[in-house]
């Protein structure tokens, strides 16, 4: 059974709690910086560019195209679908197959994240796990079951001890992604401190990319907008918003006039 009259040492708080706080954002400063300087130039080709914007374009317009008129969703319907003009019949790209292997841009960027983002957490974790080793930083102020002791108590192998505490090593991780909004506040929006961050752009800058194959995007792409019917959504929404109001029609078209 937990001990509930468990208590800590006040030095802990100076010399493992706030030390550990500090050294966390510092290396995410420092990270920043050094992101900074390790950045290179991303040379985009605007061609690419422009058929991944027409790509989205035409996947917004069979998902929100019932909001605009029949006769607008129909021109940019002909835009995109014409049979001798549409910009999906009369582009022909070649097939551009980059492997990350073999090109040293890539490679070189991978480096760089790794660099900058994965090594000094690793490093900067195995030091607090060296020197703050043992340590219980604090509690959270709400009960937990037995399965957050794997997550909090890293380090600390006491089965008898509550789920609560929060050892130092676990103390340093749920910094390194909880200092976000500290990152945004000093640093920007646009800051490499948050590795999540970092990550989460990766993984969408990489789901928003132009396919391999642009011919095989734009017939599939072609196909889906060929099926799409025009289904008008604001349809009679006069009488369903005087329907819905408490005011008469005739007070109404007096304050629509009037505004």
């Amino acid at each position: 059974m937990a001990d509930p009259e468990l208590l800590l040492d006040p030095a802990i708080r100076i010399w493992v709690f706030i030390p550990i706080v500090v050294i966390t954002f510092l290396v995410g400063l420092i990270r920043h910086n050094v992101s900074l300087l390790l950045q290179s130039d991303k040379k985009v080709e605007l061609q690419q560019v422009a058929d991944s914007q027409a790509l989205i374009r035409s996947r917004l317009l069979r998902e929100h195209g019932k909001y605009v008129p029949r006769q607008s969703f129909l021109m940019r319907k002909q835009f995109f679908n014409e049979e001798e003009s549409g910009y999906f019949k009369k582009q022909k790209r070649k097939p551009v197959m980059k492997n990350p292997m073999t090109d040293p841009t890539m490679m070189t960027d991978m480096l760089k994240g790794n660099l900058t983002s994965v090594l000094p957490m690793i490093v900067i974790g195995g030091w607090i796990n060296w020197a703050f080793s043992g340590f219980l930083t604090t509690k959270v102020p709400f009960p937990l079951t037995l399965r957050f002791k794997p997550m909090l108590q890293r380090g600390v192998d006491l089965p008898s001890l509550d789920a609560s505490w929060v050892s130092s090593v676990s103390w340093y991780f749920l910094n390194v992604f909880g200092l976000r909004s500290f990152y945004t506040l000093i640093l920007g929006e646009n800051n490499a401190a948050d590795t999540s961050r970092v990550m989460q752009e990766q993984m969408s800058g990489a789901a928003m990319a132009m396919p391999p194959d642009p011919n095989k995007a734009f017939k599939a792409e072609w196909e889906a907008l060929e099926v799409t019917d025009h289904q008008w959504a604001l349809e009679n929404v006069e009488d369903e918003l005087i329907r819905g109001s408490s005011l008469p029609p005739e007070e109404i078209f007096i304050k629509d006039k009037f505004a």
